[in-house]
């Protein structure tokens, strides 16, 4: 009984406007996720482009992986015009959020049938841009709150950012069944979806206008010691951040590096090819909307606000584990729904599932990369981390095109099931040796 009510004194943080605020740049991270690789891959696969193809595309989400090497100019450069108004970090948002905005337009009159190297271009453009959001959210959020709101801010981030999945793939996915005439591939019908989905994008480009810029350690520092000098960009940005992690958690610091390559291994390979199953599968677009728009958004919002509680109650590591356990687990799901065939019943209860566990594992995570970062180089190191935790994914996620292929989705999906037990021995191995991170509950 008690759980349940220090559970609901729990829910009250998520009201509170920074929290909100988060939520809402959550949404805007995550909207253009869908659209450089998840919901575009329904869209290639209905044009005929072929699963190897539509595999070696997912590599455009790479920019992820490398935003780190960019990510010290978050924190060191100030941009012309828009730093004197706005801020270091509210200035780096609004420049990112409207040319992910561009991009996507640019998407959206581009046919993959006869364009698609240029396709490939304007997904590059926008992953660029969406990673360079990232990158500044993520330091907003840190930077904005003391840390006894960092578990909160985590989860309402990531509900945002997990609705915005969800908007911009069963959204997607409606709005081209809608906007099309009949059940065979339309181009005008995904061309006016896309330029929808850059009109979801105002709202975070408001929220950043409309918020406060948050005062930082590396804000004060520049204050005393004025422009910053290319020169010592290296020393200062980039390898001083890597060096103050390393100094921090000795040889732990391995351990922990591993977990963070490999912790979503399993469901972003298997990812990848998700919707291009569905296609083959027989499903349509709007059964794939309906669904994921009713079931997947009832399940996310449960599963982030769970993961947040859960944290606060058991701490990170344990439900970071659990996390990697529910991820694995539905991936075997989806070979018995192989096995099945085209079944709704089957279908709801998957992406029921898949969305639920996704939302209680990534909590775990974010907050797990948020207790990694040292504030005095909060872009820096959090983009490294979150880059690290999609380089092996992604460049993995490259071949399950030909794995498909190659051993049908039955055996596609056990596989990548499988992929998820190096991450649960890392987990034993870092809470048998309890490197000096936050790691418990308050």
């Amino acid at each position: 009984m008690s759980f349940i009510v220090n559970s609901l004194r729990g829910l009250q943080i998520y009201f509170q406007s920074r929290v909100l605020s988060i939520f809402i740049l959550g949404f805007s991270s995550g909207l253009p996720l869908m659209l450089v690789f998840g919901v575009l891959s329904f869209w290639l696969r209905e044009a005929n482009v072929s699963r190897a193809d539509i595999g070696y595309f997912s590599w455009v989400a790479l920019a992820y992986a490398f935003k780190w090497l960019w990510s010290p100019l978050a924190d060191h450069v100030q941009l012309p015009f828009l730093h004197q108004r706005l801020g270091r970090r509210r200035s780096w948002l609004l420049a990112s959020q409207v040319t992910v905005i561009a991009a996507i337009l640019a998407m959206a009159f581009t046919d993959p049938q006869h364009n698609l190297a240029l396709m490939a271009v304007f997904a590059i453009i926008l992953a660029f841009a969406s990673a360079t959001q990232d990158i500044n959210v993520d330091a907003f959020r840190i930077e904005t709150a003391p840390e006894k709101l960092q578990a909160a801010l985590a989860a309402a981030y990531l509900t945002g950012y997990r609705l915005a999945m969800i908007l911009a793939s069963a959204g997607t996915l409606w709005l081209a069944a809608l906007y099309s005439t009949g059940k065979e591939y339309e181009l005008l019908g995904w061309q006016l979806a896309y330029a929808t989905m850059a009109l979801c994008m105002l709202p975070g480009l408001l929220t950043t206008l409309l918020s406060k810029e948050p005062q930082t350690h590396l804000q004060q520092n520049a204050k005393q010691t004025g422009h910053f000098k290319l020169i010592n960009w290296l020393k200062t940005a980039v390898l001083a951040s890597f060096v103050d992690f390393v100094q921090r958690y000795k040889w732990q610091a391995l351990l922990i590096l591993a977990l963070i390559s490999c912790y979503r291994l399993s469901d972003i390979v298997m990812g990848i090819m998700a919707n291009a199953f569905y296609v083959d599968m027989g499903y349509s677009k709007e059964e794939i909307a309906s669904i994921s728009k009713v079931f997947g958004v009832i399940m996310t919002l449960v599963g982030a606000a769970l993961g947040g509680i859960l944290i606060n109650q058991f701490g990170i590591l344990r439900i970071l584990f659990l996390g990697a356990i529910l991820s694995a687990t539905t991936n075997l799901l989806f070979a018995t729904l192989s096995t099945i065939g085209h079944d709704l019943t089957w279908l709801t209860l998957v992406i029921s599932a898949d969305n639920l566990s996704a939302g209680i594992a990534t909590s775990a995570f974010i907050a797990y990369l948020s207790s990694l970062v040292n504030l005095a180089f909060t872009a820096t190191q959090y983009a490294i981390f979150s880059s690290l935790m999609l380089l092996l994914p992604k460049f993995a996620g490259g071949f399950s095109g030909i794995m498909v292929q190659q051993l049908g989705y039955n055996q596609f999906f056990i596989v990548t099931a499988l992929l998820g037990l190096p991450a649960l021995v890392l987990i034993l191995l870092l809470y048998k040796f309890n490197p000096k991170i936050k790691t418990t509950a308050k």
